[in-house]
């Protein structure tokens, strides 16, 4: 292979690469004619074009059903020669107009990487002798090689710029949405949930709002403020399990200096910092009773008292709880004051587990891999069927934020543009194994022999068959001679296998 065309491969513009790409072919051929075609909408486009008339043939599009050479080369994914005064195929109205008309047409088709054509390119000889194109077989078999290998890098070229497109819309969409967290969900029990909350908005009320962790609470909570006529001020959230009691409560109602030791200034505290906003209380139900009291006088009188003063201050704030605790069972048991709860929760939402709204799965998982692709900087992978369909099944005790981390896990762990089912952890894609997040089976000894057979024991025979093809096939970077080799069965009976068990390398990506 000359230099020159070792150079197509470094060029990613398409139109700069195609136009190398075709007249490399027409300088080898010695003609002067050609177009590359691609199938788009129903029907033949062509894209690019050389020769003295090329403008006359650069946007013609070909019916998908009336009868053309490029069109039997994407269909029947294979070269042809054709003479256009007895070919049938030829489509002799394209050439109408122009001066010059085709004698001989040499027609390869292109394919992407995974073996899918996408469009032709023609080398078209004018003259009439039609001696131009060498048809040597030998000669034309290499011509072949050499066509494949540059309709990839059109392909890539193609999928590199789309890739580009796409990355950076949604950087400017991140960048736009940055300082805003977007809430995705179309079930009838969620859309019930967001109604309330836009509702619940637009009063001055407090909010309680209870669900498992991981379900988007604090989301949620944004979401009240921002709907509210208190959005332009403060939004301050504290997580009252995160910190110690006697922390919690001056980070709360802040301190006087000399308080406690240590206190060796002022403080304000989370209440009077927030004055005309919004205050989100996260965990409520970790709050000691201590501080129950004194976050129940902010309720009832819009006063706090900082540590260390016997003044008050009152302040002007709206309260958004949230829990992931049983608030009326404590309540039973003492563990949290009844008054309080009937304050907090004027206006109650609930927000569902991820496991009662698993339509929204693919959505969720789609928006993750996008966001996390942008931010990562590399270009977004694609999900497969059986993958998504593992995921969608899965409980996802964890809700959101479980699915969230998965998806940052799998975009550091996955190697190829495709997420394939067993690129999934053990205990997402075989729950029944009740295997550890993130862990996988054991080597096989004296200790990790039970545990492997056991779960070996939880799958079917088609199975465990098909994990062990497809991963002798990844192993081998898919090439079934050497998998085959591998397993130790002939490379027929082997692809035979992977037929029954419908296993193939192009996999497509879900789509909703």
């Amino acid at each position: 292979m000359s230099q020159s065309n070792l150079e197509l491969f470094k060029e990613l513009n398409p139109e700069t690469l195609q136009k190398k790409f075709l007249n490399s072919l027409l300088k080898i051929q010695n003609v002067q004619r050609g177009s590359i075609w691609i199938k788009k909408n129903g029907a033949y486009q062509c894209i690019e074009a050389a020769g003295a008339e090329r403008d006359q043939i650069v946007g013609v599009k070909l019916e998908e059903g009336h009868p053309s050479i490029v069109g039997w080369v994407i269909e029947n994914k294979k070269m042809t020669v054709a003479e256009t005064k007895s070919d049938r195929r030829h489509y002799k109205e394209v050439e109408e107009k122009l001066a010059v008309k085709s004698s001989m047409i040499l027609c390869f088709p292109l394919f992407f990487r995974d073996k899918k054509v996408y469009g032709a390119v023609q080398i078209i000889d004018t003259t009439p002798e039609k001696s131009n194109l060498n048809l040597d077989s030998a000669y034309l078999e290499q011509l072949q090689n050499l066509v494949d290998i540059c309709s990839i890098a059109l392909s890539n070229a193609i999928l590199y710029v789309k890739e580009k497109k796409k990355t950076l819309t949604l950087k400017s969409a991140l960048k736009e949405s940055r300082h805003k967290s977007t809430i995705i969900g179309h079930s009838q029990s969620f859309q019930h949930c967001l109604d309330l909350v836009k509702s619940y908005a637009e009063t001055e009320f407090h909010v309680l709002i209870t669900g498992e962790s991981g379900t988007g609470k604090e989301l949620i909570a944004e979401k009240i403020h921002r709907g509210s006529p208190r959005k332009n001020k403060p939004f301050l959230i504290q997580n009252c399990s995160a910190i110690p009691e006697t922390l919690l409560e001056s980070e709360l109602f802040g301190y006087r200096k000399g308080a406690f030791t240590g206190a060796s200034q002022d403080k304000v505290g989370l209440f009077e910092a927030a004055d005309g906003g919004t205050v989100f209380l996260d965990e409520i139900g970790d709050m000691p009773m201590s501080i129950q009291a004194s976050l129940l006088r902010v309720l009832q009188k819009n006063e706090i008292k900082p540590l260390g003063t016997t003044q008050v201050r009152h302040i002007d704030v709206r309260i958004v709880a949230a829990t992931n605790k049983d608030i009326q069972g404590m309540i039973a048991q003492n563990g949290f004051r009844q008054d309080l709860f009937y304050r907090l929760s004027i206006l109650p939402v609930h927000l569902p587990p991820l496991r009662e709204r698993r339509e929204v799965i693919p959505l969720l998982i789609r928006h993750f891999l996008e966001k996390e692709s942008v931010n990562a900087g590399v270009i977004e992978k694609k999900i497969s069927i059986e993958a998504m369909q593992s995921m969608a099944a899965y409980d996802w005790p964890g809700n959101i934020r479980e699915l969230e981390n998965l998806i940052r896990y799998l975009m550091v762990t996955t190697d190829d543009d495709y997420i394939e089912l067993l690129n999934l952890p053990l205990h997402v894609r075989k729950p029944q194994v009740h295997a550890d997040p993130y862990s996988e089976l054991k080597p096989v000894g004296s200790e990790a022999a039970g545990d492997l057979i056991s779960q070996l024991c939880t799958m079917t025979w088609p199975q465990l068959e098909k994990e062990y093809v497809i991963s002798l096939l990844k192993k081998h970077n898919w090439n079934i001679t050497w998998a085959a080799k591998a397993s130790g069965i002939n490379r027929s009976t082997f692809a035979s296998r992977m037929r029954k068990l419908k296993i193939k390398r192009d996999r497509q990506p879900y789509e909703e």
